[in-house]
């Protein structure tokens, strides 16, 4: 009986000793909790009306530092890419755009590469237009070591040509004959030939 006390009483023991330890456990280490509200996010709606490249162009589009190509490029702008219009040049070829990470956070684009939502865009003066670093002159004495002179020529004279001597040819007449022309020599031996023929064709066979 005694034993059997003694076993209920240590059961009892134990098992407020292990509900002590949990519960100190519990208060040493609490769980943490997740927030219930929530966090916020950063969002805006623009106020005015919207740039946005068109899905059109096969590459980015370049953001300037002013309305025309001799500014130079600050950054560029994807294909779907909106971004806030602020103004346009007095011609409506180039926007004002907001770039931000830029000084003054404004950049220009072409109007052809970009769609524009409905709203009325002011007109703005484009900043001062940048002077190149280096001016390019001519040293005068460099160029004139490319400066070829020609050397004068002589040209040449014209020489006639020898005058050429026609030879004259002397009648020389047939050797045996005196003077008489090769010409009657021949008509007469011809005569000759044919009354020799006539004469030999009369006589009797």
């Amino acid at each position: 009986m005694k034993i059997k006390i003694f076993s209920t009483i240590l059961i009892i023991t134990l098992a407020l000793f292990s509900l002590s330890f949990l519960f100190s456990s519990a208060s040493a280490n609490p769980l943490s909790q997740q927030p219930t509200g929530s966090i916020a996010t950063v969002t805006g709606t623009a106020s005015g009306p919207l740039a946005t490249v068109k899905f059109g162009m096969e590459e980015q589009v370049n953001v300037r530092a002013g309305p025309n190509t001799t500014y130079a490029t600050i950054g560029v702008l994807l294909p779907g890419q909106s971004v806030p219009a602020l103004g346009r040049t007095s011609g409506g070829g180039w926007v004002m755009i907001e770039y931000i990470g830029v000084p003054g956070n404004i950049g220009w684009v072409w109007s052809n590469y970009i769609d524009l939502s409905p709203g009325d865009l002011p007109i703005k003066e484009p900043p001062p237009e940048p002077t190149p670093v280096v001016t390019q002159t001519i040293d005068p004495t460099l160029a004139a070591q490319f400066i070829v002179q020609p050397n004068a020529t002589r040209l040449p004279t014209f020489t006639p040509a020898p005058t050429i001597e026609v030879p004259k040819f002397e009648e020389v007449g047939a050797s045996g004959f005196g003077s008489l022309p090769m010409g009657l020599v021949i008509l007469v031996l011809i005569f000759l030939g044919v009354l020799v023929g006539v004469v030999s064709f009369i006589q009797p066979r």
